[in-house]
């Protein structure tokens, strides 16, 4: 389609863009047709070309038309594909079918055609649990295949499938919950918490989390609302898995989504009342005070002038000891 969209196509003198009017939108629609098939028909409706956004000449460029033809597909498939590993078809997607379903994926998507074999499970397990962390609020242990497809999830990982790894940058890796570097990181940063290496964290390996900076209180409430209660079967109740140690990292990374929010505030509302009072605040904020206290920041900041400013300027501070380090 794209061959065809490109031949018939008309060049925008002022912007270089690539457009069609609607007599060349209808001709396009009888080649495709007769080269794909009837079922590109339906893409070439009048009303899918009012979607567009129009030039003087009421022109579209032909580039957002042919990715919404692809998107469009692509959920087809993907409905397609969901629907058939949903084994009591019931809507909802299991977390072994969801994983299973991301499996199959992974041979089409540029950037995680090369992942180690030996990884492809640990990997299948961490991309799944974000999609039920977005799409199973209430944590019944299935996500409805309606709310998966239309998820930023969905599109989040199938940015896989549209440019090669070479192409992104590190950050940009990283950023991408699905991306195989952050997959990567996401597993090291659990073995490296997991001192003891018996599958699980205690509260006492949890607080080695970011380096130390989070507060007792909020450990204790991690597990207290978010641990013990997901925690099924034998072992150590009080103990985090893996599953529940990747929502805790998907909260503190999307603080500012609803699903993050939601898994935080039930650690801050300490008494379960539904809001904070200023007890709760004052208690949350008491071991924050605290941890400046060992950290000696709260002395130097209202003993010592340098110790204030230093504090006030610590970002720059920081920037300029990395130039120091590069020039060195």
């Amino acid at each position: 389609m794209w061959v065809c969209l490109r031949e018939n196509c008309v060049i925008d003198d002022a912007t270089g863009a690539e457009k069609m009017n609607y007599e060349d939108f209808c001709h396009i629609a009888t080649v495709c047709t007769e080269q794909i098939g009837q079922k590109c028909k339906r893409f070439f409706s009048p009303s899918n070309f009012m979607k567009f956004e129009k030039d003087d000449s009421g022109r579209i460029a032909i580039l957002p038309f042919y990715l919404y033809v692809m998107r469009t597909v692509s959920l087809t498939q993907a409905r397609i594909d969901m629907s058939e590993l949903d084994e009591d078809s019931d809507g909802f997607l299991q977390p072994h079918e969801m994983e299973a379903y991301i499996r199959g994926l992974i041979p089409n998507l540029a950037q995680l055609r090369d992942m180690p074999t030996a990884f492809v499970q640990m990997y299948c397990r961490i991309a799944a649990r974000k999609f039920f962390f977005f799409c199973d609020p209430h944590r019944r242990g299935k996500a409805c295949i309606k709310k998966v497809l239309l998820s930023n999830c969905l599109q989040e990982l199938m940015e896989l499938h549209q440019e090669s790894e070479e192409e992104v940058t590190d950050t940009e890796q990283a950023e991408n919950w699905f991306s195989l570097t952050s997959a990567q990181r996401i597993c090291d940063m659990f073995l490296a918490l997991d001192k003891d290496t018996n599958g699980t964290l205690s509260k006492q390996e949890l607080k080695e989390y970011a380096d130390g900076t989070l507060t007792e209180i909020f450990i204790e409430r991690v597990f207290d609302e978010h641990v013990r209660r997901s925690k099924v079967g034998g072992g150590n109740s009080r103990e985090m898995d893996f599953e529940s140690f990747l929502d805790f990292v998907l909260a503190l990374e999307n603080k500012d989504t609803p699903e993050g929010l939601t898994y935080l505030f039930r650690c801050l509302d300490l008494n379960g009342r539904g809001f904070l009072t200023t007890a709760d605040i004052h208690t949350l904020f008491r071991d924050v005070h605290q941890k400046w206290i060992e950290g000696g920041t709260v002395a130097s900041m209202l003993i010592d002038v340098r110790g204030f400013w230093a504090h006030d300027n610590r970002e720059n501070l920081l920037q300029e000891e990395e130039e120091q380090v590069e020039e060195a």
